[in-house]
């Protein structure tokens, strides 16, 4: 079991963390797959440590009318009836004044026992004033303002609660997207102390970038935090600003929080082969590495799965890449296992919507953040083809669930297109759209539909993991090639490629469509019914090629030889 004092080398800051269902403190991919990595630290027993905040009114839970307008509704905890408290106050300083900070733990358990603990920072405190205390109660929530305190509350929150605890030996901090990005700005601060300067140089900044290594998670320039210099110095004040400034951001027109988190690193990658090279040419002036993202294997693989694995490859648990041996299982225990996982999907449909799907049918899901460019209703482009193939090919029902940033008009104008186009289709391919997306949901919906569509619009789709649990549970994807994907398809063996022209294009193109469609018509339908067992071959390679791949195991595997190891400082003097 891991000790807090002197064993843990790696520091994780992240914005949002996925621990449990029942702890709303997470609002999408980032987060699960933030709980992924850490839930792999713990089974691998490397010595970590995560910084979050608490978010006692959660992310929101998701209501849809008939028309399918998005309701959104706190969703809240009480970290003091489910968390122990840290035996550790402290403050962090913002515009001016002390915000008293507490902080809460949670285990995460590690196959052997091994812990890694996971702190989430809290102001509601009475010592604060009652803004100060609902600081840490909205993920993602609030105006510019809001956010910008956030971030300070988790960068210099998170560095000081670490100092407090007295835990030494930190060889990485590591900033999962630029969220965290003033933990750089709380180590400058700490080097100037330490030599009893007030000016910064390059040496002190040198010193903070060989302790630092960034995951940068998003494509296109409209995800990455800006705000603007007055904001920052209200919020700062004036030494920090000065800082930064003096850090060489002074030129900027606003502060850019990827801009900080990249310039104080040593180490930088994006989270996918293809997602390495868009945000190399959105940052040429730094070397961007890729480390392709993962899920946790025990974690998404559903209770039927988790037995078929147990039973056939023992190993599974403990080094995920023995699932490459999936290729032994008979094909038939595959589908017996995927038989069951849909049942219970089936089963959790009807308790939720009153709707029985039809366990014989295909059943398509698509279930991810409902924003512009992941394109859910590309499917209904063309819906007189839609209702031919389902007459001429054979029968498809379709589960949709996702949510729409509170702020997204765009993301909630797409629920409400997919919701109609639903109620226009009725008659001939039932679709379901699941309200309030969440792990929980999530595991039924990866493990029992029996295709995973995704459609993104090129390069906007950085990793994107349900797909990757798709994979676990034997359901091939149907995807535009983008992200992941780019690694994981091989064509008609691990699932099917909406289009095969891999340069990076721009909006939806008439190929993908005619793609898209030409894919279920002539090949996958006829599949599914026709030739159920080459089905099932699909689905035991889609385990053994690509869950044997793409799990948080080999990914953890790769940041501690690449980006936490001595081996990465020496990259970086050499590359300086």
């Amino acid at each position: 079991m891991a000790t807090e004092k002197g064993a843990s080398k790696i520091a994780y800051f992240c914005m949002e963390i996925a621990l449990d269902p029942a702890i709303p403190s997470y609002g999408g991919g980032l987060g699960i797959l933030a709980g992924d990595m850490l839930r792999s630290a713990a089974d691998l027993e490397l010595p970590m440590i995560a910084i979050s905040l608490a978010y006692r009114n959660g992310y929101f839970r998701q209501r849809l009318d008939q028309q399918g307008n998005q309701i959104e509704e706190p969703d809240p905890w009480q970290p003091e009836t489910v968390l122990p408290p840290v035996e550790v106050a402290f403050t962090v300083r913002i515009e001016e004044r002390d915000v008293h900070v507490r902080a809460w733990r949670y285990s995460v358990h590690g196959l052997s026992g091994f812990i890694v603990p996971v702190y989430l920072l809290d102001t509601d405190l009475p010592e604060n004033s009652d803004y100060d205390r609902t600081l840490t109660d909205s993920l993602y929530g609030g105006d510019p303002h809001y956010r910008l305190c956030q971030e300070v509350l988790l960068g210099i929150g998170g560095i000081t609660l670490l100092r407090h605890l007295n835990i030494s030996q930190i060889g990485s901090y590591h900033m999962n997207e630029g969220h965290a990005a003033f933990l750089t700005l709380a180590m400058l601060e700490e080097q100037l102390k330490l030599r009893k300067y007030t000016v910064a140089v390059e040496a002190d900044i040198e010193v903070v970038r060989r302790h630092c290594v960034f995951t940068t998670h998003t494509p296109v320039e409209a995800g990455h935090d800006r705000f603007p210099w007055d904001l920052v110095h209200q919020v700062l004040g004036e030494y920090r600003t000065g800082l930064l400034q003096q850090a060489g951001f002074a030129n900027a027109n606003m502060l850019n929080m990827t801009d900080l988190a990249i310039h104080f690193s040593r180490y930088v990658n994006g989270v996918a082969m293809r997602h390495g090279e868009v945000s190399q040419h959105m940052f040429p002036q730094f070397p961007i590495h890729a480390i392709t993202n993962g899920v946790h294997a025990a974690t998404w693989a559903s209770p039927q799965f988790q037995e078929l694995f147990d039973r056939e490859i023992p190993e599974w648990r403990r080094d995920n890449a023995y699932m490459r041996y999936a290729v032994g299982i008979p094909v038939e225990e595959i589908r017996k296992a995927h038989c069951l996982a849909k049942a219970a999907l089936i089963k959790e449909v009807q308790k939720r919507t009153g709707i029985q799907l039809d366990d014989s049918v295909l059943t398509i899901g698509f279930a991810r953040r409902a924003a512009t460019y992941k394109r859910a209703d590309l499917l209904f482009k063309d819906v007189e083809r839609l209702k031919f193939i389902a007459q001429s090919a054979g029968p498809m029902q379709i589960l949709y669930a996702g949510k729409a940033h509170p702020h997204d008009g765009g993301g909630k104008a797409l629920i409400q297109r997919v919701i109609q186009a639903a109620a226009s289709l009725n008659d001939n391919i039932k679709i379901v759209y699941l309200e309030n997306y969440n792990m929980a949901l999530a595991k039924l919906i990866t493990a029992g539909v029996d295709l995973w569509l995704n459609t993104p619009q090129r390069p906007q789709e950085a990793s994107g993991t349900s797909g990757m649990k798709a994979a676990l549970n034997g359901v091939p994807s149907l995807s535009v090639l983008d992200g992941w994907w780019v690694e994981g398809c091989v064509e008609g063996v691990t699932g099917w490629a909406i289009g095969y022209d891999t340069k990076i294009v721009g909006d939806e193109s008439a190929a993908e469509v005619a793609s898209l469609y030409d894919k279920l018509e002539h090949q996958i339908v006829p599949m599914f019914y026709r030739a159920p067992e080459a089905y099932a071959v699909v689905m035991r390679s889609c385990i053994s090629l690509n869950a044997s791949f793409f799990n948080t195991h080999r990914m953890l595997s790769q940041y501690k030889a690449n980006a936490y190891s001595p081996r990465a400082l020496i990259k970086k003097a050499k590359e300086v």
